[in-house]
């Protein structure tokens, strides 16, 4: 690791649509960037989130002070599914840090500066992060630009967009793209699907086809699926209602059903249950869950600023499956009669431990015993 020994007068800044301004230095791409300003916990596996489609339209905050220690590597294809990175481009609208560091490992191809300034990325380093994740633990996600230092001296409008704005148009798969053929036909409803979670699905012997989420129930029918994946995606559920109706003429053909992330939103939507903005998300490779069913804990990989909350299940036959050990989120739910379940983390854990990839065994059986 080759850290920097000064990071120097700052030339950019991050300002918060409450007026803060965060001083710092750029590094990757020099240029203007905006979106909702949320913090990860992770103190590893940048490759993997920072190119995870889940953070399109949002400023990303790494609460660990040194990243970049180990560089980047050359990307890793089979079958036409990244196995080091979550999708072919860095997703985040701009990286914030602490200190950015000159790392490089026997595998990597470049280092965390040239790998944003590759896709057009703004990162900012010397910002003070413990500030500005204090705030946000106190006053909940804010809508924030990256700017040159000039400018934020003038104070500019800053207008919060994240919420009215449907980011999977930019994730999603633009066509039907299978990988493994010759396994059992699984279909997924691709949002912007982690090619982790792409990964483990082959590994668990599955034909993955990936569908545009707009594809007409009928057509993915025909591809004759043995069961469906609802994926990870970015943004605001509420604005994907034309979804939510396709997910529930899926479980009227009683079609094993496994949600991820926004799928597990979907799914709860489809269920007749309020998703809700939650204050400051869960974002980090090491957030505890507890099995309702069995008692057992689980440390696991989330990103997510939507939830659903414990109160929403009072009554009916969406139950929850998982729960949250730092807040009253549930995190996972099954249905009592309907081959249907769901995760709000990401059990293919890339990064993060592999507590819980036996979930796609679970969703594997559901598939060949239904």
């Amino acid at each position: 690791m080759d850290a920097d020994k000064g990071i120097g007068a700052p030339d950019g800044a991050l300002v918060l649509e409450d007026g803060s301004v965060f001083p710092g230095r750029f590094f990757g791409e020099r240029r203007r960037a905006r979106g909702e300003v949320v913090f990860t916990t992770s103190m590893y596996g940048y490759p993997e989130y920072l190119t995870d489609p889940s953070y399109r339209g949002q400023i990303l905050v790494v609460t660990h002070p040194l990243v970049g220690n180990y560089g980047v590597p050359k990307p890793l294809m089979k079958d036409g599914i990244l196995q080091n990175f979550e999708s072919e481009r860095v997703q985040v609208e701009a990286l914030v840090v602490s200190q950015c560091t000159n790392g490089k490992r026997w595998d990597s191809e470049m280092r965390l500066s040239g790998f944003l300034k590759r896709d057009l990325v703004p990162g900012l380093e010397g910002v003070d992060t413990r500030t500005l994740v204090k705030k946000i633990r106190n006053k909940g996600v804010l809508y924030g630009t990256v700017v040159d230092i000039e400018e934020a001296k003038r104070a500019p409008k800053i207008v919060n967009e994240y919420e009215s704005a449907d980011y999977s148009k930019f994730t999603q798969v633009k066509h039907i793209t299978v990988h493994n053929k010759g396994g059992i036909k699984v279909g997924v409803l691709d949002f912007g699907i982690k090619h982790g979670i792409l990964s483990y699905l082959v590994d668990s012997g599955f034909e993955v086809a990936r569908f545009p989420p707009d594809t007409p129930v009928e057509k993915i029918l025909e591809y004759n699926p043995a069961g469906l994946v609802i994926s990870n995606g970015p943004g605001n559920p509420k604005l994907l209602d034309r979804h939510v109706k396709s997910v529930r003429s899926f479980l009227e053909y009683r079609l094993p059903i496994l949600g991820v992330c926004l799928g597990h939103q979907l799914l709860s939507m489809a269920m007749d249950k309020q998703v809700t903005k939650m204050s400051y998300g869960h974002r980090g490779v090491n957030r505890g869950v507890v099995d309702t069913s069995t008692g057992a804990c689980y440390i696991t990989t989330h990103n997510h600023g939507y939830g659903i909350h414990e109160s929403e299940f009072r009554e009916g036959e969406w139950k929850p499956w998982f729960r949250s050990l730092d807040d009253d989120y549930i995190e996972g739910c099954y249905h009592e009669s309907l081959p249907a379940i769901s995760v709000q983390f990401h059990p293919e854990s890339r990064p993060g431990v592999d507590d819980t990839r036996w979930v796609f065994q679970k969703f594997k059986k559901m598939c060949t015993e239904s």
